[in-house]
């Protein structure tokens, strides 16, 4: 039999039998309730596909999908309804993994994406691609967008990295708040006095899938893929960020590295996610908290969570809000607020939140 006390000061325990068993219980606790969200994510892509002005039935949609076709509800279905279903899941599933990521690298529970300047960093850039460049398409506003993102982002690490303990969670989080108040206040000041700018940015502020198409739809995916390899590569680093820097240093981990990469993963997410259809409230703020209560604290798997529940949220808001009021569309970002609000609140009041 093995006694850890003989191990030396310092080292790392050997895992233990009780230890094991504990870890097999919580994977077949979390295996359940991850193909339940699965399986709500699907019934949420097939309602998104299905549900609209144009109601389609469910067998219908699905040989669309399958077969083709040259029916008008199958050109619907494949033209429009696809397009704007992927950009449903991946601006979904961005939001809600830079959500999981802000809150455990903050160790703040209402820190949401935007947190860092990053969304009023893309609405900077499409300010600017509007009113510059003239460009008036949705599939230039994102290349323009995230550049504002990231240049944000750039800003705000630099802010907060200056004077002693580097960048901390408390100087993110502030340097984050007035970076965007004071980009806010520059985006305000062009479109109070461009009138053309404002009608055409007013369409994507609201935050909205509505109009998203195939291409907008490939230019999003690079970013999705490139922002989840960063956030999955710290998740390990989250964990022990949750437990206080010095816990985390006495451990082992390099805390700077553990910020800066999933700082740049969560910048790839949402800045890319808000170019491509607009501020979209809650998902990034809600979702993770629900992901820790059906998950836990590990960030492996909260993350797995958020990937699922980010996306079925999102579109799910999306169709409610295609059949609130017809023929009318309410936008998603809207309805997002809507539902999330809700949402959050019974989280809170069931359980004490936490960020990690």
């Amino acid at each position: 039999m093995t006694d850890d006390t003989t191990a030396p000061p310092g080292a790392p325990r050997p895992p233990n039998r009780a230890s094991n068993r504990a870890a097999n219980r919580s994977a077949r606790h979390r295996i359940p309730w991850l193909a339940a969200a699965l399986a709500v994510l699907a019934a949420a892509v097939l309602l998104s596909l299905a549900v609209g002005s144009r109601t389609v039935p469910f067998g219908e949609t699905l040989d669309a999908l399958l077969h083709g076709g040259s029916t008008a509800n199958a050109v619907v279905i494949r033209e429009l309804r696809v397009p704007r279903t992927v950009v449903g899941l991946a601006v979904g599933a961005a939001l809600g993994l830079a959500g999981a990521v802000m809150q455990g690298l903050t160790r703040n529970p209402i820190a949401d994406p935007g947190i860092l300047g990053v969304s009023q960093g893309a609405a900077a850039g499409v300010v600017v691609a509007i009113s510059g460049f003239g460009v008036s398409t949705l599939t230039g506003y994102v290349w323009f967008g995230f550049a504002g993102a990231v240049i944000a982002t750039v800003l705000v690490y630099g802010l907060a990295g200056r004077g002693r303990g580097g960048a901390t969670p408390i100087k993110l989080a502030l340097a984050g708040s007035a970076m965007s108040a004071f980009i806010a206040s520059l985006n305000t000041l062009v479109l109070t006095t461009d009138a053309a700018t404002m009608d055409r940015f007013r369409f994507w502020h609201v935050g909205s899938l509505s109009g998203r198409t195939s291409d907008v739809a490939w230019q999003l995916l690079p970013f999705l893929a490139v922002g989840t390899v960063l956030v999955v590569a710290v998740a390990r680093g989250l964990d022990a960020l949750a437990l206080g820097d010095d816990t985390a240093k006495g451990l082992g981990a390099r805390t700077g590295l553990v910020r800066a990469v999933g700082a740049l993963g969560a910048t790839v997410l949402t800045g890319s996610a808000v170019a491509a259809a607009g501020p979209i409230a809650f998902v990034g703020l809600a979702v993770p908290h629900a992901a820790r209560a059906l998950a836990g604290a590990d960030h492996r798997w909260v993350l797995a969570f958020s990937a699922v529940l980010g996306p079925a949220l999102l579109l799910l808001a999306d169709t409610l809000g295609r059949v609130l009021f017809p023929p009318s569309e309410v936008p998603a970002g809207v309805m997002t607020a809507l539902v999330g609000v809700p949402v959050l609140v019974a989280l809170v009041r069931r359980r004490k939140v936490v960020a990690a």
